[in-house]
C-alpha cells in the first residue's frame, strides 16, 4: 500500500524542521548584527551629546556618521562619577551602561526618595566633559532619566561649569511607546527645549529652584520653564527626574565638588 504523504507525522517533520532551520538563521544574524546594533547604538547617543553641547544639529542632514566620531573624539571626554562622594574614578566611561550596572545589587541602590521612579540607580554614573577648542570645559553633561506618562524618559541635561546655568535639556530615548505625540511627545519639540537655555538651576542661596510650571510669572523667570500644553504627567515626569538627579542621591556631591574646583 502506497504511503500517506499527508500524514500528520510528515507534516510535523516538516513544519519542525522549517522552524530550526529558520531559527538558525534568525540567531545566526541576531550574532552577525549584535556588534553593528551596538555601534548604532553608540552613535546615537554620542550625536545627542553632541547636541546637547550644542556641536551639531541632530536634524541636519548634512551630519555625517564620521563627522559625530570626529567631534565627540575631538571635544566630548566621559568620565565616571562615585555619586556617594562626588568623586572621578577609574573606568571605561564610553562603554559604561548605566541600566545594566544598577540590576547588580552589589553595584547599586535603592533610592530613598524615588520621586523619578528609577527603582534602583547605579553607584556611578557617567559625566561627560565637552571641551573648546583650547581644551577646556565649557559644558558639563548629567545623563538623567524618570517616568513620564507612559514610559521612562532618557536625557541629556548640559549645564555651564559655573553648576547652575543651563545651556540645553536634550530628550533622547523612551522606553516602551514613549510619551503621547503631540502631548509628552513635545519635551523633544525644538520649541521647548530652547526654553531651557539660559535658566538657572539654583537660587542665591543655593537651593534647587528650577520648576516646570504653568504659571506664567514662574516660567517667565530665571528659574521657571513653561509646562508642556495638554501634557501634565509627562512635566510632572521632567521636574521629577531633575529633582532626584540634581538632589543627594544623584549628582548632588559631584556638583558641590566642581564647584569647589573639582574639575582642576
Amino acid at each position: 500500500m502506497a504511503s500517506n504523504k499527508d500524514s500528520f507525522g510528515r507534516t510535523l517533520f516538516v513544519v519542525v524542521g522549517l522552524c530550526f532551520v529558520c531559527s538558525i538563521f534568525v540567531s545566526t544574524a541576531a550574532v552577525m548584527l549584535r556588534p553593528i546594533q551596538i555601534e548604532n547604538k553608540l552613535l546615537d547617543k554620542q550625536k545627542y551629546i553632541l547636541e546637547a553641547a550644542g556641536i551639531i544639529d541632530t536634524k541636519s542632514a548634512s551630519v555625517s556618521k564620521q563627522d559625530v566620531q570626529l567631534k565627540y573624539k575631538k571635544f566630548v571626554v566621559a568620565k565616571l562619577v562615585d555619586l556617594k562622594s562626588g568623586d572621578w574614578v577609574e573606568g571605561d566611561a564610553d562603554s559604561f551602561d548605566a541600566d545594566k550596572a544598577s540590576r547588580d545589587p552589589a553595584n547599586a541602590f535603592i533610592p530613598k526618595h524615588d520621586i523619578a521612579s528609577v527603582n534602583r540607580v547605579a553607584n556611578t554614573a557617567v559625566v561627560y566633559v565637552v571641551n573648546d577648542e583650547q581644551g577646556q570645559p565649557k559644558t558639563l553633561i548629567l545623563p538623567i532619566k524618570g517616568y513620564g506618562l507612559w514610559s521612562t524618559m532618557y536625557a541629556f541635561l548640559a549645564i555651564d561649569p559655573d553648576m547652575n546655568t543651563i545651556q540645553s535639556l536634550v530628550y533622547y530615548s523612551f522606553t516602551g511607546s514613549g510619551e503621547t505625540p503631540g502631548l509628552g511627545g513635545e519635551v523633544q519639540n525644538p520649541i521647548w527645549m530652547a526654553k531651557w537655555h539660559g535658566k538657572k538651576l539654583y537660587d542665591e542661596q543655593g537651593n534647587l529652584a528650577i520648576k516646570v510650571t504653568k504659571n506664567p510669572v514662574i516660567a517667565a523667570s530665571v528659574h521657571g520653564v513653561d509646562a508642556l500644553s495638554g501634557a501634565t504627567l509627562t512635566s510632572n515626569g521632567v521636574q521629577h527626574s531633575l529633582d532626584f538627579w540634581l538632589g543627594e542621591e544623584g549628582f548632588a556631591h559631584f556638583i558641590e565638588k566642581v564647584r569647589k574646583g573639582g574639575l582642576s
